[in-house]
């Protein structure tokens, strides 16, 4: 006979309703009771029936994950933490890329009012753009990043004192002349507005006049996008002492930009990140970077998510993730 959800409750030594929780993953349960049920489930080859729950209790076990980016290495670190904390409490990650598109994200909401997904944690760049706003329904929705609202969930870095605290770093061998690398001119993003402002607020903490020869436009966030901008900068202006680039991904196409010109990183000019990448720890140099725990973001994200779903009334809640600066050898003069 087909072994049932009390036949595997008797065998691990726990409740019926401890075996749902570890199953459904809204309710916390701790690393060993999962343990003694996910072996009682393997050892009676326990199946549960996924649409009879998804009847009784009207989820999927499926949530969205939205990003804007998903070539992007800073997107695949997040991008995993979240399934690896997902998985972990028993739900299973769809994950799509916006492309920037407001309409994307109207369509993960639509499917996620519609039940076809239980929740979604999205990453919105603009927003005036995006599709959390007054007057739209929402599903349970935890969003990541600077898009400050007052209707959703929220996890974020604050990128205004990461990168206050990231330019402090870089000027204090002396260093006056700190170009940044990231401004857009076109969408505004919200994170490269907080970034900017971070480092404008530091200059003027040290009696430094800002200049906007030392701003660098670039639209998209990538390394060949970065590279770009940076090489036609060079051909028309002279080597900042620092530059802050406002990813990490853009830190590395400004290193080989460099490198080409015979520039030398750090004693010519200093470099810094944000996102702490694994590709900037073992960049020639390796990359000064903005650190923080991605997985704390997940399990953050996650614990948000789950509790809106089982009430959708209480208030907005918003998690502030820490960060340090890791100061590498790609700034250490």
């Amino acid at each position: 006979m087909r072994a049932t959800v009390k036949d595997v409750a008797r065998r691990a030594g726990v409740s019926p309703k401890t075996v749902s929780n570890v199953m459904n993953g809204i309710v916390p349960v701790s690393g060993p009771t999962r343990l003694r049920v996910e072996q009682a489930m393997q050892e009676l080859d326990y199946v549960p029936n996924l649409s009879a729950r998804g009847l009784r209790n009207g989820r999927s076990g499926v949530i969205g994950l939205a990003l804007p980016d998903l070539a992007t290495p800073f997107s695949a670190e997040i991008a995993q933490s979240i399934v690896e904390v997902a998985h972990e409490q028993g739900w299973s990650v769809q994950i799509e890329e916006t492309g920037l598109d407001p309409q994307r994200e109207q369509d993960l909401m639509t499917r996620a009012r519609a039940n076809l997904i239980d929740g979604l944690i999205l990453n919105p760049v603009v927003l005036d753009e995006s599709a959390v706003k007054v007057g739209v329904a929402l599903p349970p929705v935890v969003l990541l990043g600077e898009v400050t609202q007052q209707l959703a969930d929220r996890v974020y870095v604050d990128s205004f004192g990461a990168a206050r605290d990231m330019t402090l770093a870089l000027a204090r061998p002396g260093r006056r002349r700190i170009a940044v690398l990231g401004i857009n001119r076109g969408r505004h993003s919200s994170t490269a507005i907080h970034r900017a402002a971070g480092h404008e607020a530091a200059l003027e903490s040290l009696g430094i006049e800002p200049d906007d020869d030392l701003l660098i436009r670039c639209e998209r966030w990538t390394s060949e996008s970065a590279a770009k901008a940076l090489d036609e900068y060079l051909d028309s202006h002279p080597v900042p002492e620092a530059l802050f680039c406002f990813t990490d991904s853009m830190a590395l196409g400004a290193l080989n930009v460099l490198w080409k010109r015979g520039i030398r990183v750090p004693e010519d000019v200093a470099v810094a990140g944000f996102d702490d990448i694994a590709d900037g720890r073992f960049a020639v140099p390796p990359l000064t970077t903005v650190s923080f725990d991605k997985r704390t973001i997940a399990t953050e994200a996650l614990r948000l998510l789950t509790e809106r779903m089982s009430d959708r009334g209480h208030a907005q809640r918003v998690v502030t993730v820490d960060y340090s600066i890791v100061e590498r050898d790609s700034s250490r003069g």
